[in-house]
């Protein structure tokens, strides 16, 4: 489960009178536990305590807790979105399984008699692309790394003449898609390393053998047809001519 708020990416402190500000950007991989962190806040001294959630693409909502009547305001069902703990031992707030619907803003707002402390995450999920490859003709290859987010980086072993293209898609994940060809005949397989931050594949591709090996292919079978021909003609002749003998006699 990824704690955020302890180890931060990156974190920008902001102090005003009666008023401290911690912007925080992270990453959570696709598909784990994520808990987002208030600022260390005594409870004994909090009054509220309230989170605003703005996702990319959805509506706002709010997680709020009222320490004197202990009461909750929580308007974020059905979105796996939740107390790490409660709220009266933690003001922490987990979510169950990041999905691509959780990236937005997510702000803790604690109240204390002695003023107001506020704490930003700017949420980006990291989606695992799904990594494809296969030999083409002509001694090329092609490695496709698929619904990425960020996109990912492809690169070969060794270097070829390499073409690469990416899509974007409208849930913001991109596929990129590169075609190398190697001239050299003694490369025979190849590697491709697909680079994201989730993670990182190497492939290996064993390369076809291109035009090359079918062109002597083509010249046997004609050759084999041409003296098939050759024979059968020579056999018809000699038929030809032997009953003709026959016929003077």
């Amino acid at each position: 489960m990824h704690a955020l708020g302890r180890t931060p990416a990156l974190t920008l402190l902001i102090f005003i009178y009666n008023f401290v500000s911690v912007y925080t950007i992270v990453s959570v991989p696709m598909g784990t536990k994520a808990r987002l962190c208030c600022l260390s806040i005594p409870l004994t001294k909090a009054v509220l305590i309230i989170w605003i959630i703005k996702p990319r693409g959805l509506p706002s909502c709010i997680m709020a807790y009222k320490v004197e009547t202990k009461e909750t305001n929580e308007t974020c069902l059905g979105r796996n979105i939740t107390w790490a703990s409660t709220p009266d031992h933690s003001p922490d707030l987990q979510i169950s399984a990041v999905a691509l619907q959780h990236e937005g803003n997510y702000s803790c707002e604690i109240t204390t008699p002695e003023g107001d402390f506020h704490k930003v995450y700017d949420l980006q999920v990291l989606v695992p692309p799904e990594v494809t490859y296969f030999p083409g003709k002509n001694r090329t290859a092609v490695c496709e790394a698929m619904a990425g987010k960020p996109a990912a980086q492809i690169s070969w072993t060794p270097d070829g003449n390499c073409v690469t293209k990416s899509e974007s898609h409208s849930n913001g994940t991109v596929t990129v898609r590169s075609t190398c060809h190697w001239e050299q005949n003694n490369v025979s397989a190849v590697s491709c390393i697909v680079s994201h931050l989730t993670g990182n594949q190497s492939l290996s591709i064993e390369l076809s053998r291109g035009t090359t090996s079918t062109t002597p292919s083509l010249l046997t079978i004609l050759y084999v047809k041409m003296v098939l021909l050759g024979i059968i003609l020579l056999k018809v002749g000699f038929a030809f001519f032997q009953k003709k003998n026959v016929t003077r006699t």
